[in-house]
């Protein structure tokens, strides 16, 4: 009748233990630590536990003999049908020991390592593919798929999103590019949270992926540290800084600090002169978090997290040239004059990098040359890197393309120094339909001083005093035609000009020149302020190992020959000397000269012959060779990613600053000497925030003179007739100042 619980119609012609069926035919016993495999009563294999070669063997000789198929082998080894196809290649390829493998990982192919989980995690959450994710890392799509496996990776489902409400759904994509138009706020998303200093609704719909940046939520509160900040929002806002990174970025992934939030949070640090990350410790959270609408601020390790995503893109370029697009299109009036310089940023770490002439210290050491193009007005318009601090002869041509794809083809003078002093240049740069201004290298024939002329220029207010001499120059043997204006100094010296501008009065040739020197202002301010030399990161990438670099042996015998030359010509004045005090009556003859001086002519023969020789073993020597022959050491540099993305940002923050310094110049009498103080002030000083349905009022308190007070106010009327909305709401933004009495009754220090 069978077992009338289990359903078992033979209850008693169990299977004996340690047993595994096969199919019909075959199964397999488990005794003493040996597995044997058994087919129609013969024994057919047998191995001993933990040979994983044997057990192979076994499974290839059962699917290639017939006694069962690839799936119910596989089955009965807890494999899968794959391993035992696998496991038949192998065996028709190498026999026997090709079922064999060494421990460790397959030599020959790459492996993702443990830290790069991280990266690759990072990578699927902005949506990158599985191929472009293993073609960034040199692995197959295979190994990252697995990766994902391991780490049990599960990709947001599309009708997951719709758990949102209909307007959540949409994304924030305010139109910034006008300076004076505001958001509508339908398409704002609104905030899941009631209470501005509790956002855990928001951030577990963040945590399902359900959410790609936090709105921001206001509530009132009084004196609220740094957030006199807010004033640069409308500028920033202006600048196109949150268009153009959700052009070029994206987003950052499902996140509560989304790509809008971080972004908003790394150009206040600027502004607040929080100068690294790491900086942040030193803050309150909540308060930071406050002015960002947020309960509290992304710290440290999530802010480097979000630069790291941001530069695994590698979009950092295309960001910067988009911020000059918008910038170009807001300020092409100051562009007639570009100016062009690099800045050399020391490296003082462990790695081996390339070196670079550092003016300020008169030194050359290891380290990375950015350049920057700056307007007529000093303020920054484009950055790059140099690969292995190519000069501005190299990277002019590089910088010229990128400057003509912004300008059009509007006519540009590009201002630099003596560093890209070329006549190959400068032909180049007057073939690309530039004009230029330089100073002239030495030497040069003195300008006769009855040419030069008195020249008075109005420029901020003041008079400049010039006294310049105009004339026509030929250079390159005459194929080279521009004109120089000459300046005499009061102690004569003379400071030549190179233009080919022969529309402009020599005196605006001559400031247009002296004028370069608001970019080595911008260089200094930065490193002060905005710790521009400061390392983004320490990782480096590979270099290439046949970039030419100057040879060490070549310069090891310049050397030794610079020192022959001032042997030879030390023992040759030592002669001359003899000679003009020789003693006539002693020494009537030349011959009886050299006779008593044979021991000096020995001398001056045998350093005359040193510098033959090494004259020609140094002409035997490459002057440059692959910098791969030069160091043992891999060839690398730093990763410039991160950096490059850091600069833009401090570039953006300087260009806030000066906007707001041209806002209140009218209003403030010594804005030239005094405009950034007022304006660092200003955003550093607490205020008031109140909110109401339709506005986020911003009370700032007093200045430390009424002076200063009345310029923010009027500043703050500036501002208000933008009608700019906080990026990310639909809270319009109302600045206003306290009186000094105010402030004294509400407790705020200016």
């Amino acid at each position: 009748m069978g077992d009338p619980i289990t359903g078992d119609l033979f209850p008693d012609a169990r299977n004996a233990p340690h047993t595994q069926v096969i199919n019909a035919r075959c199964l397999i016993r488990v005794q003493d630590g040996h597995h044997v495999v058994v087919g129609s009563g013969v024994i057919l294999e047998h191995f001993a536990q933990g040979d994983h070669m044997a057990e192979a063997h076994a499974m290839v000789s059962l699917v290639e003999h017939g006694w069962a198929a690839q799936n119910e082998v596989a089955r009965a080894f807890g494999c899968t049908a794959k391993t035992v196809r696998r496991h038949q290649r192998r065996f028709d390829d190498g026999g026997l020991a090709a079922l064999g493998r060494p421990s460790g990982y397959p030599a020959g192919r790459p492996r993702l390592e443990f830290s790069r989980r991280e990266t690759v995690r990072r990578l699927k959450a902005c949506g990158t593919s599985n191929c472009e994710i293993a073609r960034l890392l040199g692995v197959t799509e295979t190994a990252i798929r697995k990766l994902l496996r391991r780490i049990g990776w599960q990709e947001v489902l599309p009708q997951t999103r719709d758990l949102l409400p209909r307007e959540a759904a949409q994304s924030s994509n305010p139109n910034l590019s006008a300076f004076s138009t505001p958001v509508a706020a339908a398409a704002v998303p609104p905030s899941a949270d009631t209470d501005p200093q509790d956002r855990r609704a928001d951030r577990l719909l963040a945590r399902l992926g359900l959410l790609e940046d936090a709105p921001p939520l206001f509530g009132d509160a009084t004196a609220v540290p740094r957030a006199g900040v807010l004033l640069a929002l409308p500028v920033l806002v202006a600048s196109g800084v949150f268009e153009c990174a959700q052009k070029v970025y994206g987003n950052l992934g499902p996140a509560f600090y989304g790509l809008r939030t971080s972004l908003l949070t790394l150009l206040l640090m600027a502004l607040w002169r929080i100068k690294r990350p790491e900086g942040l410790k030193e803050h309150s959270p909540q308060d930071l978090g406050r002015v960002l609408g947020l309960d509290r601020a992304p710290e440290v390790k999530t802010l480097r997290r979000k630069l790291a995503r941001l530069a695994a893109v590698e979009r950092a370029a295309q960001f910067g040239q988009a911020l000059a697009q918008q910038r170009v299109a807001d300020r092409g009036a100051v562009l007639g004059f570009l100016y062009v310089d690099g800045h050399v940023r020391v490296y003082h770490g462990q790695h081996t990098l390339p070196k670079a002439h550092v003016t300020r210290l008169r030194l050359s050491l290891p380290a990375t040359t950015d350049y920057w193009v700056n307007d007529s007005t000093g303020d920054p318009l484009l950055v790059l890197t140099a690969e292995a601090n190519a000069g501005l002869v190299k990277m002019l041509p590089l910088v010229l393309s990128q400057v003509r794809a912004l300008v059009g083809q509007r006519h540009v003078t590009v201002v630099f120094d003596r560093g890209g002093y070329s006549f190959q240049l400068f032909q180049y740069i007057l073939d690309a339909d530039f004009d230029l201004i330089t100073y002239r290298k030495a030497p040069f024939r003195r300008v006769a001083r009855k040419h030069f002329r008195l020249r008075h220029l109005q420029r901020d207010g003041r008079t400049l005093t010039y006294r310049l001499a105009d004339q026509e120059v030929r250079l390159q043997h005459g194929k080279l035609r521009l004109r120089q204006v000459t300046r005499l100094m009061d102690d004569g010296h003379q400071t030549p000009i190179l233009t080919s501008r022969r529309d402009l009065p020599d005196v605006e040739v001559a400031d247009g020149m002296f004028n370069r020197w608001r970019q080595e202002n911008f260089f200094k301010y930065l490193r002060e302020e905005y710790a521009l030399d400061a390392l983004a990161e320490y990782a480096t990438v590979p270099d290439d190992p046949a970039r030419e670099v100057p040879n060490p042996a070549w310069a090891a015998l310049s050397a030794q020959l610079r020192q022959a030359h001032a042997q030879l010509d030390r023992f040759q004045a030592e002669y001359g000397l003899e000679a003009f005090t020789n003693a006539e009556q002693q020494r009537r003859t030349m011959r009886g000269f050299k006779t008593a001086q044979s021991q000096l002519g020995r001398k001056i023969w045998n350093a005359w012959q040193r510098v033959v020789q090494l004259e020609k073993r140094r002409a035997a020597v490459p002057r440059r060779v692959p910098v791969q022959s030069v160091i043992e050491q891999p060839v690398v540099k730093l990763a410039p990613e991160r950096k490059h993305l850091t600069n833009l940002i401090k570039m953006v923050a300087y260009q806030a600053e000066s906007d707001l310094l041209r806002l209140v110049a009218p209003h403030y009498r010594r804005a030239n000497d005094e405009g950034r103080t007022l304006i660092q002030s200003a955003l550093a000083s607490a205020a008031d925030l109140n909110v109401t349905e339709s506005e986020l009022r911003v009370t700032l308190a007093a200045q430390s003179s009424p002076h200063r007070t009345r310029a923010i106010a009027a500043l703050c009327e500036e501002l208000n007739g933008t009608n700019t909305l906080f990026p990310g709401s639909s809270l319009r933004l109302h600045f206003a100042i306290q009186t000094p009495d105010e402030s004294k009754k509400s407790g705020h220090v200016g």
